[in-house]
């Protein structure tokens, strides 16, 4: 054990494990704790390390008995051991030594027990205090001095432990859906069943439990084919949270990027031990398979729940700072910090590439998930210089033969250098599209508000190329053409406002987040209808005040914001691109105008299913514009229009006209008064009816004529000003294939303000499946 400027400062000598193992059966072990004949070997990685001790424990206690064994020194700085008699359940960490720096980004101290960072499986928990830092610290667990000195306090009873992990039977194969026929659904593994009827007490808010028939009929209902778990990697919360008595409750907080987190998993699980909690993972994802339903994972390989410079050493710190994560290059060194999280995981690092890979790789062939988003994706193609599409880890993953032909989903930006980055990832990728939701977000609400207070708003020309897929942003990248799908089309995500708030605030209300309201954005493109607050789900009487002191009926607000709801659904639905929803959206969910949710582990996050009579004609609308998109290929198409006429049709595969039927032209674009216009999809290159939809973005009843088109009949088969598809006398069931049958000739309908229409057309010899 070194120490920069050790003559400052005298520290008691750390004594090292007497017990020396043999090197691992393998002479290129894979790295983590690998179950083999006659024992488990052990490897890890750190390569400026002058020792490392393998430490196992003879139970689960946090005063476990520990054995310390000195492991010995491979190739390229991998550490390895044998250990005879081990197997699955055992209980282990790491203790590494070398020179303490952190000035030169080198933080080695043999006093802090290390988890495993390709540890499967976790026992215990880390307990916020002194001693899981690597320096001394004070009462307020700020550094003691500076430069940081070197603490000599074990952490072995604050800390988790790794455990051997077997993964012994076998989960179900892939659904592998189509792209073109996804519909993503973002959710959170407690709160979705935290209140949900019909799944026993003992399995709320558990793995087991988003596997029960409960939650499995309702997502069967709606008619999603892809659940998108926010981060279920094992986390551990920021210590301002703790110390104000939250929690990370959406898990961006990562404590092991290959264990899943014990705290989702039953009571009798984790009274099990590790074992059973992967088991319960594996088990959950093979019965959702079961129903051909895809299991996509938030991941967060950008940042660690290690912290900043003064953070705390848990793992990968404690191994190799340098290498884990990125520093300036002058001394003192520090942290960079692209994430806004405190440390940057450094993807200039061939093993950090390598460690991410692995974890990817295990979670797709050994927990059996179908996908990943990625969490500030930016940052893992970025190397000092900038981002680059050409980056090694965005490379490797497109080549691998088992992560390429998985779904990867990019969140195109961080807070770095050159940050905004949608667009520009390569193939296999699919990226979350913020212009869409801002575009969106903007015709269907911003703008209103602007049109009702007479300010100044825009004509419709950004929304035209949203509902085309966004090809400015998505054809090409690297040369090459990309799929329509490569745009994630949303307009609620877990951050921000629920769709149901998105109509009912136009500011945030944090203040349960203890931060004096300064959190989450303040840019949230939404419209009050006229009156802050006042949600249909909390208020009972049918009057309220304004800020001016007039008295406001509430009725006519929640008939408007509950349309603008069905047009942001219709909108979403209809598309080119893949669509994604979040949880609760389908019912009109608030989160009481928080915006920022992240820490909330209670009333405000959780879904609640008892629906008023609004919230199920909400369902019932969302399940049917699904329906509709299943049914009618016409509402997802695979390639990005040509606004030419393809081979073997008679029209252009997508074109735009004005309310009286004339196509546009260039300059109406930018026209406040061509805010009325239609959208004509053919049909033809997808075997089905045409599509037709018309948009009415202003606050008058519009009269328009319907786009000739090829001269066939149309059918109205949506409008969101219907309180219930059976209320504007839509068929019940939207795979009913009357939809393309001759009804009646239409040429001139009235829309009301503010809403949209779907139409399909009467074709011949159509043939569905």
């Amino acid at each position: 054990m070194t120490q920069a400027n050790a003559s400052v400062v005298a520290l008691p000598a750390w004594k090292p494990a007497v017990s020396k193992l043999s090197p691992a059966s393998a002479p290129y072990p894979r790295l983590g704790a690998t179950i083999v004949p006659g024992g488990v070997d052990f490897a890890v990685v750190a390569p400026l390390a002058t020792s490392v001790e393998l430490c196992v424990f003879d139970s689960p206690h946090p005063d476990a008995h520990e054995t310390r064994y000195r492991m010995n020194r491979g190739e390229a700085g991998v550490w390895t051991a044998h250990l005879p008699q081990a197997g699955r359940g055992t209980i282990y960490g790491y203790r590494a030594d070398g020179r303490w720096d952190p000035e030169g980004a080198l933080s080695f101290n043999p006093y802090k027990l290390l988890l495993d960072p390709y540890g499967r499986g976790i026992e215990g928990s880390v307990e916020l205090s002194p001693e899981i830092h690597g320096h001394e610290v004070n009462k307020h667990l700020d550094p003691a001095s500076t430069p940081l000195r070197m603490s000599t306090t074990d952490s072995a009873t604050k800390m988790a432990r790794s455990v051997v992990i077997d993964n012994h039977f076998p989960v179900v194969d892939q659904p592998r859906t189509p792209w073109n026929e996804t519909v993503i659904y973002e959710l959170h593994v407690k709160g979705f069943t935290q209140n949900l009827p019909g799944v026993p007490p003992e399995l709320r808010g558990t793995y087991a439990g988003l596997a029960h028939p409960a939650t499995i009929s309702h997502l069967k209902a709606l008619g999603v084919t892809t659940i998108e778990l926010l981060p279920i990697h094992a986390k551990w919360d920021e210590p301002f949270l703790t110390k104000r008595g939250l929690t990370n409750y959406w898990g961006y907080s990562t404590l092991s990027y290959f264990a899943p987190e014990p705290s989702y998993a039953t009571k009798q699980a984790r009274r099990s031990g590790a074992q059973a909690v992967v088991d319960e993972v594996r088990g959950m994802v093979s019965i959702l398979h079961e129903h051909g339903i895809e299991v996509l994972l938030d991941v967060v390989y950008n940042h660690t729940c290690e912290g900043g410079f003064a953070g705390q050493t848990l793992s990968w710190r404690g191994l190799g700072q340098s290498m884990y994560y990125r520093h300036t290059s002058h001394r003192p060194a520090h942290m960079i910090d692209d994430t806004g999280c405190g440390n940057t995981v450094n993807f200039d690092e061939a093993r950090v590439v390598q460690m991410t890979l692995d974890s990817l790789r295990y979670w797709s062939e050994e927990i059996g998930v179908d996908g990943f988003r990625f969490d500030l994706a930016v940052t893992l193609g970025r190397f000092a210089t900038g981002f680059t599409a050409r980056h090694p880890f965005l490379v490797a993953l497109s080549s691998d033969p088992v992560l390429s032909k998985q779904k990867i989903i990019a969140e195109p930006w961080d807070i770095g250098p050159g940050g905004w980055q949608t667009g520009n990832f390569p193939l296999p990728w699919s990226e979350w599209n913020d212009r869409y939701r801002d575009t969106i977000r903007s015709f269907w609400l911003a703008d209103f508000a602007n049109l009702e207070a007479g300010r100044p708003t825009q004509g419709p020309n950004d929304i035209a190329t949203r509902l085309a897929g966004s090809a400015d942003l998505f054809s090409s990248s690297l040369g090459h053409m990309r799929p329509a799908r490569s745009s994630v089309n949303f307009v609620t995500a877990h951050d921000g406002f629920t769709l149901h708030d998105l109509t009912t605030y136009n500011h945030k209300v944090n203040h349960a987040n203890l931060e004096s309201n300064g959190d989450g954005t303040p840019r949230n493109l939404s419209w009050n209808h006229g009156i802050e607050g006042h949600s249909r789900a909390k208020t009972l009487s049918s009057t309220a005040h304004n800020g001016n002191g007039d008295t406001i009926l509430l009725d006519p607000i929640f008939y408007a914001r509950e349309r603008s709801m069905r047009n942001l659904l219709a909108t979403l639905l209809l598309s080119t691109g893949t669509p994604m929803l979040v949880a609760g959206d389908e019912f009109g969910r608030t989160q009481q105008g928080n915006n920022n949710a992240y820490c909330q582990d209670s009333e405000i996050s959780w879904l609640h299913w008892d629906f008023a009579s609004w919230q199920q004609d909400m369902f019932d609308t969302t399940r049917y514009l699904i329906a509709l998109r299943r049914i009618h290929p016409v509402m997802r198409p695979t390639t990005f229009a040509t606004g030419r006429i393809q081979p073997g049709d008679d029209i252009t595969d997508l074109s735009w006209y004005t309310a009286s039927n004339r196509a546009f032209k260039p300059e109406n674009w930018h026209q406040v008064e061509h805010r009325t216009l239609q959208m004509l999809r053919s049909g033809t290159p997808f075997g089905d009816c045409d599509l037709l939809v018309v948009f009415n973005g202003t606050l008058n009843v519009a009269q328009v004529t319907l786009a000739e088109g090829r001269g066939d009949n149309y059918r109205l088969v949506f409008d969101s000003s219907w309180s219930n598809p059976q209320a504007g006398g839509a068929v019940h069931d939207a795979s009913d294939h009357s939809f393309c049958d001759l009804v009646e000739p239409l040429t001139e309908v009235h829309i009301e303000p503010q809403s949209l229409q779907i139409y399909l057309t009467e074709r011949e010899n159509l043939e569905f499946d």
